[in-house]
């Protein structure tokens, strides 16, 4: 009688053991590369190459390369699962959700030129405020009081991040800000702009995303391998209009270690989606959602000691906030709640794999 026991108590402890082993297979692969893809922005769009001390100014480049990368790996994935490459949805509806996206990434990458990537970060964290807004006047959803709560802490700690940097005269003690479009103040009212522009195509797309593509039975692989084409053909597009198409090639082969880093941007950009996906399949969004509010958290220290960005206390109590509310979001969305059925979950990781990059 005893063996049974013992048997069943080894298979429960091999149990624990593959589920931690995949937590940290999930939460080393999201940081990873979500951390190296935001340290690689920043490095692109505001460090100088080669001794002419040259910036590369060409951020629609980067979707460019960053969608290419995914709809190859995509369509390879689909291949290779003997799944199938026609579209499930209407074309256009792909479109749609990759024109809203395109600019999304492109004032996130054109923000990074005015403000700090820590202040980009955190201005990212407010993004469930237009996801609320989108989701009322387009899904007609209804949210609890405490939602509204998180959005207005959230908010007020972005605010303080924002509006109280180090004041001028300190920055010679640091290194400061070394972007030359930085006219002596880092949160410039364009940079801030341009933030708020993320924030509101960001939101929209999320939303509109849900509504184009509700009741379809979407295999996420199709979805991303769709989204990203019709975004490689814009923005293509958007490059031969612009003329920036062979200025950007041009600088990438003149610098060879920024055509290293544009490669590496778009295989870590292209390896996040994969790991998104599967920990939110495996663990949940709510996990998910903790692991990426620690990803930024890491993002911010990291840019803060590898770029010299100096942080006032005042901006120091402002990232306590977002943090302290996100993580406490976190917690009570996890009280009471119950677990999703498996046609839910993938749904959810269609959904929520649009924090990716």
């Amino acid at each position: 009688m005893a063996e049974p026991l013992t048997a069943v108590g080894g298979g429960g402890f091999g149990l624990k053991e593959s589920k931690l082993l995949k937590g940290v297979f999930a939460v080393a692969g999201i940081m990873f590369t979500l951390v190296i893809y935001g340290l690689l922005q920043e490095k692109i769009m505001r460090v100088p190459y080669g001794p002419n001390k040259e910036y590369f100014r060409y951020s629609l480049f980067l979707v460019f390369c960053n969608r290419l990368t995914t709809s190859a790996v995509s369509a390879c994935s689909l291949v290779a699962s003997k799944k199938t490459l026609d579209p499930v949805a209407p074309v256009y509806k792909y479109g749609l959700v990759s024109i809203t996206n395109i600019l999304t990434t492109t004032c996130q990458y054109e923000a990074l030129k005015y403000v700090s990537f820590p202040v980009q970060t955190l201005a990212k964290c407010a993004k469930m405020i237009p996801v609320m807004i989108w989701g009322t006047v387009i899904m007609q959803k209804k949210y609890r009081g405490l939602d509204y709560l998180w959005a207005v802490l959230v908010t007020v700690g972005c605010s303080i991040f924002i509006l109280y940097p180090v004041k001028a005269l300190l920055l010679p003690l640091a290194s400061g800000d070394i972007s030359p479009y930085n006219k002596g103040r880092e949160s410039t009212l364009w940079g801030v702009s341009l933030m708020l522009g993320y924030l509101g195509f960001d939101g929209f797309t999320s939303t509109f995303q849900d509504k184009l593509f509700k009741g379809y039975n979407m295999e996420i692989h199709n979805q991303i391998f769709y989204t990203t084409l019709c975004s490689c053909v814009l923005s293509f597009t958007g490059l031969i209009i612009q003329g920036h198409l062979l200025a950007a090639t041009d600088f990438a082969f003149r610098h060879s270690d920024c055509f290293f880093d544009i490669a590496l941007l778009s295989t870590v950009a292209t390896g996040s989606q994969f790991f998104i996906s599967y920990t939110i399949r495996t663990f949940g969004a709510l996990t998910f959602a903790t692991i990426m509010t620690t990803r930024q958290l890491v993002s911010i220290l990291l840019s803060c000691l590898w770029f010299s960005h100096p942080l006032s206390s005042a901006q120091w109590l402002g990232a306590v906030i977002v943090f302290g509310s996100l993580y406490a979001k976190s917690f009570f969305r996890n009280i009471g709640q119950k677990p999703l059925p498996p046609d839910n979950v993938q749904n959810k990781a269609s959904s929520e794999s649009k924090d990716n990059p």
